[in-house]
Formats: structure tokens, C-alpha cells, sequence
């Protein structure tokens, strides 16, 4: 693919800048463009050709998850990374619905940030572990409420994966998880990773929608 093409969506000069000088200072990457949220995104990023998107969420005047839906519809091979400090919950689920491939906090380390949008641009979601508990809690919250304790079938879950689905609805950490299931921290964090592919790739969080006729956890 050769360098990574970014587009950089951030009100914040200073922040917009700062970014483009970091990225560009990377071998593998390449800022084609730095805008902020006044200028039209979608034909910036047709013009632009990135790879990769980094928008922040809050930005002016702009319904980010109108632009990603816009974006995956119209350009799906272009992939879009939010930014911003802790987000609601309802928020990051919106943003993860509507095609966004990731999320990286505004105080994430450099490593971890440049590590987010390598990962993106080779096809991964990822989000920060802290964000993850959360958008599970929600994606249980409404199975159990829409779907009486079911969950999508299309989805196939180990039963592993399930009873960990189940503790991380119970507000649990994944130190907590490991010491409940008696296993190790990183393999907790490796099914974690798994869940959260298989209901991106598959399911777009909508489990709620077939709940009715899936097997029970």
C-alpha cells in the first residue's frame, strides 16, 4: 500500500498541526490533508485519496456519524478513526454503528496512537481498552432488555466468549474477569479482542434486531 494516506478533521489549529507533524514524522505515513469541520469532507476525502480518516468527535457544525455513514456508503475503502476525550457511551456506539473502524483518546500515548492507525489501515477495529466495557455493558444492556436474555446467533460466540460477554455487562474489569474465571489477564483481553471483531464484522451491534429467536446465554 506503500504510506499510509491520512486525512487529519480537527477544529483545533494547534491540535491539527500537531498531528500532521507527528504523522508526517513517521516513515509509513503521510498527511495528504488537515482540515477543520466548515470544509466539505466528503469531497476532501475524494480528492485527498486517504486511507485513513481522523475525526474528532465534537466537531463544529457536523454530525460525524452522518459523515461516516456518507463515507462507508460512498468510499468504503476509506476507514475513519474518531478522536476525543472520554466519550458517552451512547456516543461511541453511535460512532462504531455508523462505519467508524476505531477510536483513539486525546491522552493516548504516541505509541498507542500511531499503533491505532496502523491497525486500522490493515483492515482492524480497534478501540481503547477503557472504551471497551462500556460498548459491551450497552450491547448486552439491550439484548437482555430487547431480546430476553438472547443474543444474535449469526454471531458465533464461544461459550467462553458469552460468559465474559456477561461480566463485562456487570461492570467488570478485565483483571476482575481473569480472577472470576480463574485465567490470565491477557487472555481475558485476547477474547475481549475477539468479541469485539466478531460483533463489528458481523452483527453492527444490532443485536437487539434478531434477538427473539437466538439461544440464550
Amino acid at each position: 500500500m506503500g504510506k499510509i494516506r491520512i486525512l487529519v478533521i480537527e477544529d483545533n489549529r494547534v491540535l491539527r498541526d500537531g498531528l500532521a507533524v507527528m504523522l508526517n514524522g513517521q516513515p509509513d505515513m503521510h498527511v495528504v490533508a488537515s482540515i477543520g469541520s466548515g470544509n466539505n469532507v466528503l469531497l476532501r476525502t475524494r480528492q485527498a485519496k486517504a486511507h485513513v480518516i481522523l475525526m474528532d468527535l465534537g466537531l463544529k457544525n457536523l454530525n460525524e456519524s452522518a459523515v461516516v455513514e456518507s463515507i462507508r456508503e460512498k468510499m468504503p475503502e476509506v476507514k475513519v478513526i474518531g478522536m476525543g476525550f472520554v466519550p458517552s457511551q451512547s456516543d461511541i456506539v453511535e460512532f462504531v454503528e455508523a462505519g467508524a473502524f476505531g477510536f483513539i483518546l486525546k491522552d493516548a500515548t504516541v505509541k498507542d496512537f500511531l499503533g491505532t492507525v496502523r491497525s486500522v489501515a490493515n483492515g482492524m477495529k480497534v478501540l481503547p481498552p477503557s472504551l471497551t466495557g462500556s460498548l459491551f455493558s450497552h450491547v448486552v444492556e439491550i439484548a437482555l432488555k430487547k431480546g430476553k436474555g438472547k443474543i444474535i446467533s449469526a454471531v458465533r460466540m464461544t461459550k467462553r466468549e458469552r460468559e465474559i460477554i456477561v461480566l463485562i455487562a456487570d461492570s467488570m474489569s478485565n483483571k476482575e474477569i481473569a480472577q472470576r474465571l480463574n485465567i490470565a489477564t491477557h487472555t481475558v483481553k485476547s477474547h475481549v479482542h475477539n468479541i469485539m471483531e466478531k460483533l463489528a464484522l458481523h452483527s453492527r451491534l444490532q443485536i437487539a434486531k434478531h434477538a427473539n429467536d437466538q439461544e440464550t446465554f
